[in-house]
């Protein structure tokens, strides 16, 4: 079968791009080439060009693997999603991206695009921990490889804040504008943290230019939001039958997405709004809805279905007991919000119970429980200290913290960056107080948590209540 490339001929219920490819130029750098962004950012553009072309063009940057850039290439800038749902599967073929690069090894093909006054736009999708950000001051963790690697050579840049900051410096040279810099990862009020972020490094560096950047920048806010699994080789198989060709980007997704985005940037943007995206003066509460109702629920059933030995999200909202707690838990999240503009939240709700038991989206609960500890705060910290001062127990999110706790004596092990402290922690602990070593971790909890010993007692309780089996040793 050949590959997926601009000569295949496609079936015709397979949608594909309505202009001209080879018109499209330049305009976006998008740093971070996984499947969310594939599933999301990328579609966005593409519908938005679709009702409103420009010179929109997204290069794609991966800044450590190579892998999708050259499967990228092969398939001349192609590849496609696969949405499933219950009444049925239809492919779309994705062709959005006019260049692709690892920076690891074109580090200055890059820098090139990233002082190119085409380019107006940088989006980012390349998770928490990779900002390097500081968990007690907000600010820069000058401990992070990245960080300690950009500010020692800033001009070769191995990092994201890195290469903003070496691609601004070049334009602030050249007199050229600066780009705005769309955060779409999963961090509270995440264009204010990467504006933060981008001027405490510009400063070190010269602080004429973090004063203008600070000027003349802008770092809008976004929420986003679409289940994205990971690709395995039955999705691959799936796609080369609807397509008729291979396709090893293809990736699976789930019908629903959306995009909030604070409206304030530097030199235009997409007509995103044309493809379903909200534009909105404040992005907070939408963003406090989706991590603590979605993505806190989402950490509740991964490590709720690590500890019952249940492999996707699925299959734990398949047993009706585990919904309940799932219910219960949102009920706990939402008496945190506020008003959400122009959302029903009881709709909302009921809609990612759905969206969750959707049985043709295999969510792995292994994937969703991936750095947990850079998770917890926004989704399930933040939301228990707001319980606690309005009066309420937190119960429900100290169940959530009892629960990541025993999948990990369930596994014997964790992926997170924080896996050897934690791990150490695990074993120190004992039968009277055995979360008091993680509570020990700098800045993995709140200090209003840590003070809070009623609360660390529910967390203790509830780990009682949970059939585990401590096999940390063995790691």
């Amino acid at each position: 079968m050949d590959t997926l490339s601009n000569s295949t001929v496609l079936p015709n219920a397979v949608l594909s791009p309505s202009f001209n490819r080879r018109e499209l130029k330049p305009g976006i750098v998008h740093i971070g080439l996984g499947a969310f962004h594939r599933a999301h950012q990328a579609v966005y553009t593409q519908r938005a060009l679709e009702k409103s072309f420009g010179p929109w063009g997204i290069v794609a940057v991966n800044l450590r693997s190579p892998e999708p850039v050259r499967a990228l290439e092969k398939q001349d800038g192609l590849y496609s999603i696969i949405v499933r749902s219950a009444e049925g599967d239809r492919a779309e073929v994705i062709g959005t991206t006019v260049d692709w690069l690892c920076a690891a090894e074109s580090q200055q093909d890059v820098l090139d695009y990233l002082s190119n006054p085409d380019i107006r736009v940088v989006t980012l999708t390349v998770s928490e921990k990779a900002y390097g950000l500081d968990p007690l001051t907000g600010g820069l963790d000058f401990h992070h490889p990245a960080v300690a690697a950009d500010i020692a050579q800033p001009t070769r840049p191995q990092g994201v804040i890195g290469f903003l900051v070496e691609g601004l410096f070049r334009r602030w040279e050249r007199g050229i504008d600066p780009f705005t810099v769309l955060c779409c990862d999963n961090l509270p009020s995440n264009g204010r943290v990467v504006r933060r972020l981008v001027l405490e490094m510009a400063g070190r560096r010269d602080q004429a230019l973090a004063n203008w950047i600070g000027s003349h920048g802008k770092f809008p806010c976004s929420m986003v939001d679409r289940i994205v699994p990971a690709a395995t080789d039955e999705t691959r198989a799936r796609a080369a039958a609807l397509l008729g060709a291979e396709d090893r980007l293809a990736i699976e997704t789930e019908p629903f997405m959306q995009w909030v985005i604070e409206d304030d940037f530097v030199a235009g943007r997409p007509a995103w709004e044309e493809a379903g995206a909200v534009f909105a003066d404040a992005v907070a509460p939408y963003e406090d809805m989706k991590l603590r109702l979605l993505n806190g629920s989402h950490t509740l059933i991964a490590h709720l279905g690590i500890l019952h030995d249940l492999d996707f999200v699925r299959d734990v909202m398949a047993v009706p007991e585990f919904v309940e707690i799932v219910q219960r838990h949102m009920e706990a999240a939402t008496a945190t919000l506020g008003a959400v503009p122009g959302i029903d939240l009881p709709a909302y709700k009921h809609q990612l119970l759905e969206r969750f038991a959707n049985p043709t989206i295999a969510h792995r609960n292994t994937q969703i429980a991936m750095d947990t500890s850079q998770k917890l705060p926004q989704r399930i910290l933040a939301a228990a200290v707001e319980t606690l001062k309005a009066g309420g127990e937190a119960r429900e999110f100290a169940y959530v913290v009892a629960l990541w706790i025993a999948s990990i004596h369930k596994r014997g092990d964790l992926n997170d960056p924080r896996r050897d402290e934690i791990l150490a922690a695990i074993r120190q602990a004992d039968r009277q107080d055995p979360s008091a070593p993680l509570f020990s971790i700098t800045g993995l909890f709140p200090q209003e948590l840590i003070e809070d010993r009623s609360w660390r007692d529910i967390v203790n309780r509830e780990l009682a209540s949970f059939d585990m089996t401590a096999d940390v040793e063995k790691t």
